[in-house]
């Protein structure tokens, strides 16, 4: 595996790496410009991670995991909430949490409605289509913060993983007080693989989630309060996963 400064993608080479490598990482800036907002009007959405709710349904016993859950379709000219529901995932996908319907707070009204929500969306749905071709994208979104109150927090307690959709995002929105939470991407059929830090809020991490398995290491706290947040949003063609489970 290498280890190595961010490995950021061009803007222009962003389909080009999906395809390729399976992964695109990109700034902040390129991220706000894909989004058509700027830093500051995408940074109206942070706020609504102070008030995530406590994710009661980790199996080590945990309680260091904060989330809302929403999911919406993206049919290439909208992008339209569903009726709440549950996530699920199978056990081939999430060995800890596979095969559970899982009811998490939703994401709140305030945030589906700024419209810095959906151009954001909307314009990595785009991507989607533009490396898998044009079709009905099936959008699950989930807030995290992992936070260090007990000591030790755990982005990815299922450890490296695939998410069983077609496409995956992890978007950084924030860090504090905190040490790890490395990100690791690793070709799901080879040797290779990168690891590095996301620091800056709006960092996106863009997966094919067939070519790539990922996970963030357990961070620690270096102060009070520490804490990472990120969104993390899935793209999955013909229906949401679970809805005949």
């Amino acid at each position: 595996m290498t280890t190595s400064q961010p490995p950021y993608t061009a803007p222009s080479q962003l389909t080009d790496a999906l395809r390729g490598s399976g992964y695109a990482l990109l700034r902040p800036a390129d991220v706000a410009f894909l989004a058509g907002c700027s830093i500051a009007e995408l940074d109206t959405l942070v706020p609504s991670w102070n008030r995530l709710e406590l994710d009661n349904y980790l199996k080590d016993g945990g309680r260091y995991r904060r989330r809302r859950h929403s999911c919406f379709i993206d049919d290439g000219a909208a992008l339209s909430q569903t009726p709440h529901r549950a996530h699920w995932q199978p056990v081939e996908y999430n060995a800890l949490h596979g095969g559970m319907h899982r009811l998490f707070a939703p994401v709140e009204g305030e945030t589906v409605a700024n419209p810095c929500w959906e151009r954001l969306l909307r314009a990595l749905g785009n991507v989607c289509s533009e490396v898998r071709g044009q079709r009905p994208w099936y959008v699950e979104a989930h807030q995290f913060r992992i936070d260090t109150a007990d000591g030790i927090g755990r982005p990815t307690p299922e450890g490296a993983h695939r998410d069983g959709v077609d496409f995956v995002a992890v978007m950084l929105i924030g860090r504090a007080n905190i040490k790890g939470g490395e990100t690791r991407v690793f070709d799901a059929d080879g040797p290779n693989g990168q690891r590095f830090t996301m620091l800056e809020p709006w960092t996106l991490l863009l997966l094919d989630d067939a070519a790539v398995i990922h996970e963030s290491t357990p961070i620690q706290p270096l102060g009070e309060h520490g804490h990472r947040d990120t969104l993390v949003l899935t793209w999955r063609a013909n229906g949401f996963q679970g809805e005949n489970a």
